[in-house]
């Protein structure tokens, strides 16, 4: 039942624009899909490694910031009399640029920070973060610091034969959003199923076994670490060209949070728990806003949290497969006890 749930959420979803004619829901959409792909990019690592991230929205920040300035242009100075000069491109060339350069980064941070485990894994991740956010506040001849990168185009889509279309109106970005989201899922869907998810998962159950078997854990930990930013830089160039203003505040730790929110209540490894948890985490706070104060929707935000890990500890989606598991019926379920048995029932 559990592997009906992203073919369903992809024929809902697309239909959606067809009947749904409130902006303000159509945005909230939009952004929750965004946040969705940074969920799906944060379980490759968390989900089927184990691994905890807590820097997640360091890429999703440098995806938004290189594919505005590949779009914007730029003009700084550089130590030694140095000076680049970018005159502005294809939004299409930033949204490819930030995925080049989110994941050349994450591979660069994964074949240093894997080295260590647990504690020391996490404090190098939110240190990382860290840096990136004062870098952006302070090179303010590059990102303009606090006053914010304006007015950044639209996504713009070449079309042969006919031009460019440049994405400006909702429907249009929802559509885009919802394209590489698909694209996200299909691409997580393929490692997992892949001898290198085989790699994943035996380093999150039992390192010692899988080196012993002659899994290379740095390597595997390094790539996932690299499609994971990679991914998570797409949405952020996706959030950049849709917002059209970023500023230091895209690396707040409360997007990695929310991330982190989404990826263990729909249920961490497993490849439409980040779908269902960012369609509820990511909507729940626009529900709730026209009926309570905002101290009370995060007081009700938290409180829906504990209770589903409280009542569905490894997260929902988990939890409807036992659910449909205990229901099959006995005689689809049962397995030989013993090899008499086996050979009776060939």
């Amino acid at each position: 039942m559990t592997r009906l749930i992203a073919p369903l959420f992809l024929v809902v979803f697309a239909l959606v624009p067809l009947w749904l004619n409130d902006p303000y829901l159509m945005n909230a959409l939009i952004i929750t899909g965004i946040f969705t792909i940074c969920a799906m990019s944060l379980n490759l690592l968390l989900g089927y490694t184990g691994q905890l991230s807590l820097g997640h929205v360091a890429f999703f920040g440098i995806g938004a910031y290189v594919s505005a300035l590949t779009a914007l242009g730029f003009d700084v100075s550089l130590p030694f009399g140095l000076r680049i000069t970018h005159e502005g491109g294809s939004p299409l060339l930033g949204f490819v640029l930030a995925i080049l350069i989110t994941g050349v980064t994450g591979y660069l941070i994964g074949r240093l920070s894997f080295r260590v485990r647990g504690a020391y894994f996490v404090i190098v991740t939110i240190s990382f973060a860290e840096v990136v956010r004062l870098v952006a506040l302070n090179w303010v001849e590059l990102t303009q610091g606090p006053l914010a990168l304006t007015s950044i185009p639209n996504m713009t889509l070449p079309l042969p034969g006919l031009g460019d279309l440049t994405l400006r109106t909702k429907m249009q970005n929802y559509y885009l959003v919802l394209g590489v989201a698909v694209l996200s899922y299909l691409v997580v869907a393929r490692l997992v199923a892949s001898r290198f998810g085989r790699a994943m998962r035996g380093l999150k159950e039992n390192e010692s076994l899988a080196l012993s078997l002659g899994v290379n854990a740095t390597r595997t930990l390094t790539i996932a670490a690299t499609v994971s930013a990679a991914m998570a830089g797409a949405a952020g160039s996706l959030y950049a060209h849709y917002i059209r203003i970023i500023d230091p505040d895209v690396f707040l730790f409360s997007y990695t949070v929310t991330m982190v929110i989404m990826v263990v209540a729909g249920g961490k490894g497993s490849l439409a728990g980040p779908l269902v948890g960012g369609l509820i985490f990511g909507l729940l706070p626009v529900a709730l806003r026209p009926v309570m104060a905002p101290e009370a929707q995060w007081i009700v935000y938290g409180g829906i949290l504990i209770a589903i890990l409280f009542v569905m500890p490894n997260g929902i989606v988990p939890a409807l497969a036992n659910l449909t598991a205990r229901r099959r019926p006995a005689s689809l379920t049962k397995t030989p006890e013993t090899p008499a048995e086996a050979g009776a029932q060939s």
